[in-house]
């Protein structure tokens, strides 16, 4: 193919402008969709929102891991590593400071419970916990509050998986969700 080089093994290296650069590709053409914001919410309504969508969807469908009374853990659709969750409240609201005390306590609780399962089904050893607060911020869907939690193993998503060419093994979402949500309640 023009463009390309076939290297040692069968790897294949694109040409950027000028020389190859050497760096294998790792692609993730899945996040295209998110970059172009495809199936984001036209506006701050209730019901253009995916996070209000999810809870009427079957779990399996809307890759729901486990619902609370106030709010619920998801799986992202595009993940930053195996096993990204999304702790979100039913009721649509954009900001952390208007959830009632109770929404605050079961988001709390939630997370913790989504650490304990992701750490025991899968080994992972840290995470990043977080919410973006407004697009400014970089919240993908800003009219609803939620949560990241990723999952981190030593090397995964930084700088040392091109440099030592190592390559994250993904797990397809359906797989995931049924993993963690049958583990959900006896991570403890």
């Amino acid at each position: 193919m023009e463009g390309y080089e076939d290297v040692d093994e069968g790897t294949v290296r694109q040409d950027g402008i000028g020389g190859p650069d050497g760096l294998d590709r790792l692609w993730t053409p899945h996040r295209m969709a998110y970059i172009r914001g495809e199936n984001k919410p036209a506006d701050d309504t209730a019901g253009e929102c995916p996070f209000c969508r999810i809870p009427r969807l079957e779990d399996a469908d809307g890759l729901v891991v486990h619902r609370g009374e106030l709010a619920y853990a998801v799986l992202n659709l595009y993940p930053y590593a195996p096993g990204h969750l999304l702790v979100c409240p039913y009721r649509h609201i954009a900001d952390y400071t208007e959830t009632t005390d109770a929404e605050a306590a079961e988001i709390s609780d939630l997370t913790r419970e989504a650490m304990r399962v992701v750490r025991a089904v899968s080994g992972a050893k840290g995470f990043n916990i977080g919410m973006n607060q407004g697009y400014i911020a970089g919240a993908g869907i800003a009219a609803h509050l939620h949560q990241h939690v990723v999952p981190r193993w030593p090397g995964d998503q930084n700088f040392m998986p091109i440099i030592g060419r190592t390559k994250t093994l993904p797990e397809l979402l359906a797989d995931t969700r049924e993993l963690l949500a049958k583990a959900w309640g006896s991570a403890g």
